[in-house]
């Protein structure tokens, strides 16, 4: 697995939740980590199936190789309990296994020693889900394309990879020698999936096998098959391949619109680092559904349209002079695919960075107004009536906020910290330093704390972990400005800037009444930079 840094912190499994919400045992099999889970490091998947488009079913194996970190006699992998085991194989023999749920618990027949490399065939079959609304409802996407050819995807994000095959199904371990995907399809289709192409076979039996190897660790529910009649447009740029896979009828409009990765690969390469997955290269792939993370593979159903689908999420305009499919699920290459949260609790480490992607990259190419206009208009989409973070343990998410109010914290940090030169290198520091690696949200505020040299502690939790932003309080007492934070965070404290009668200046407010020396006649000379910080203002 990618090496996992957690803060020396405590981290609860499960936090606090309201009264209102109650989990299962099927819930803590699929997000906890028990001993049946800790007791082993992944190290490779090797997927080799076939699907067939007319049974919407899977049938093939994967083989699982690993290393022992404690010893044990008993592992747990998981597969959706409407997939049927054929058999689990080690060392040539059949391996007994109980099923609880989705949790699939393997027991072997002696103690496997610690430090030693393991491996095992756990052969499988079924229909697998199919998804009604993907990528929101996750599953399988069964459809046929303008030809009337089959077109099949699939999309798993929250729901888990073991919807499809068996696996480790937590984020928390990804294989640390990357993956081999081998999908045998009907001829006349194509197969793409994540990595390299190593080649296809002709099975002589109506499919052919197209083969695809990853050398990268890589999140479990970013791998992925994408099965049509796609055709291939190759180019390298600046030393990184770029691949794009669309049906053909696509082709020409394809080589036109996705002309746009070369600037965004620009901006990126510049503000997060070198691409995260070079030696796997980077592939488009159109898909029967909007798209989706999956690394060096990004499905990619966006019409080939500029905006969310010819729409503009931010209501300013801005959304509608790029692609949003292309930037956003690109930028989760960075942040999601080689930074990558422990639990699906702290998605915002995910969603909140890549949606803030989507303000650089405008910023790139139209400048400092416009980007700070685009994620500004963020706010139209955050509801603030849940906390980002969700409970630990039990594979739930926390609120949608992770997305735009995710975004709208770290410009927000950019302000405090207030100097742009130090905020791009800090940006930059923090994609190297967790490149490939697996974090927890105290990881990421340790960091920004080193970083600034300021305690963010309490801003962070504010953002994240309360429902509401902070409210700055003002009032004129004496003929001065007073001031101070409203926040349920205790021992809030930020600052912010505002103008006082045309004249930018920055005040340090905390909980409590400050009294400044500004002289103040009227509230309304004073104005709050509420683009610079997101906050309330009473």
């Amino acid at each position: 697995m990618k090496k996992i840094f957690i803060s020396s912190l405590l981290l609860i499994s499960v936090l606090k939740v309201s009264a209102q919400e109650s989990f299962s045992r099927k819930d803590s099999l699929q997000g906890g980590l028990r001993p049946e889970r800790t007791c082993f490091d992944v190290l490779r998947y090797d997927l080799n199936i076939k699907i067939n488009p007319d049974e919407k079913s899977i049938v093939g194996y994967n083989r699982v190789s690993f290393k022992v970190v404690s010893n044990t006699s008993r592992i747990q992998l998981d597969l959706f309990d409407n997939m049927q085991i054929d058999s689990i194989i080690y060392a040539k023999k059949k391996l007994a296994y109980k099923r609880e749920f989705n949790a699939v618990f393997i027991d072997f027949p002696e103690v496997l020693n610690a430090t030693t490399n393991q491996s095992l065939k756990f052969y499988y079959s079924g229909k697998p889900i199919v998804a009604q609304n993907a990528p929101w409802d996750g599953g399988f996407v069964f459809k046929k394309d303008r030809q009337g050819k089959d077109w099949i995807g699939v999309a798993c994000q929250g729901m888990g990879a073991s919807a499809w095959f068996p696996v480790k199904d937590s984020q928390s371990d990804e294989p640390d020698m990357g993956a081999t995907i081998r999908v045998a399809v009907p001829n006349g289709l194509m197969n793409v999936s994540n990595g390299r192409f190593m080649g296809s076979e002709d099975l002589k039996n109506g499919y052919t096998r197209w083969d695809w190897k990853v050398d990268s660790p890589i999140n479990t529910y970013s791998i992925t098959v994408n099965i049509g009649d796609y055709v291939n447009i190759h180019e390298n740029y600046k030393g990184l391949d770029l691949d794009y896979y669309v049906l053909r009828d696509k082709e020409a409009a394809a080589k036109i619109h996705f002309e746009e990765v070369k600037p965004m690969m620009d901006c990126f390469q510049s503000k997060f680092g070198a691409y995260p997955f070079a030696g796997d290269g980077y592939k488009l792939v159109e898909t029967p559904y909007l798209g989706m993370e999956h690394q060096s593979a990004v499905a990619y159903g966006n019409k080939f349209v500029k905006g969310y689908l010819g729409t503009d999420r931010t209501f300013t305009g801005i959304g509608l002079l790029f692609d949003y499919i292309i930037i956003h699920e690109t930028g989760h290459e960075w942040f999601g695919n080689s930074v990558t949260s422990k639990d699906i609790a702290d998605m915002w480490i995910h969603e909140g960075f890549t949606t803030y992607s989507e303000a650089i990259f405008v910023e790139c190419q139209y400048g400092y107004e416009k980007g700070q206009k685009y994620v500004n208009g963020m706010k139209k989409n955050v509801d603030n009536q849940s906390p980002i973070i969700g409970p630990h343990g039990v594979n739930k998410e926390g609120s949608g906020d992770m997305y735009d109010k995710g975004a709208l914290l770290l410009n927000t940090l950019r302000h405090v910290v207030g100097n742009d030169d130090k905020w791009w290198k800090i940006l930059l520091d923090y994609s190297l330093k967790f490149r490939h690696k697996i974090i927890d949200t105290e990881t990421v505020i340790n960091f920004f704390n080193q970083e600034t040299g300021m305690n963010l502690t309490p801003v962070f939790n504010q953002y994240l972990r309360h429902a509401e932003i902070p409210k700055l309080e003002l009032k004129i007492a004496k003929g001065k400005l007073q001031y101070r934070w409203n926040t349920e965070e205790t021992n809030f404290a930020m600052p912010v800037d505002v103008k006082i009668d045309g004249q930018k200046t920055r005040l340090q407010p905390s909980q409590q009444w400050t009294a400044s020396k500004y002289q103040v006649k009227d509230l309304n000379n004073v104005e709050v930079l509420t683009n610079d910080f997101y906050i309330n203002v009473n």
